[in-house]
């Protein structure tokens, strides 16, 4: 199986969608469903679709919540 997740903070786009997240993070669909619905967690609506502003997302794990 391919590892085909960023490696770089700077190849990834200012505002991530959950197949993003997803592959920065290294979950499940179901995963993340469920982390962006906790309490606290970054993620932001646009429209129907969730989004995850990258720099929230990378404080939020330093915070040591992930």
């Amino acid at each position: 199986m391919e590892d085909n997740r960023p490696t770089k903070y700077d190849d990834l786009p200012l505002v991530l969608d959950m197949k993003e997240m997803q592959k920065v993070l290294g979950i499940s669909r179901t995963t993340a469903y469920q982390l962006v619905h906790e309490e606290g967690f970054p993620a932001f609506r646009s429209g129907n679709r969730i989004k995850i502003s990258k720099e929230a997302l990378f404080e939020w794990m330093a915070k040591g919540r992930a």
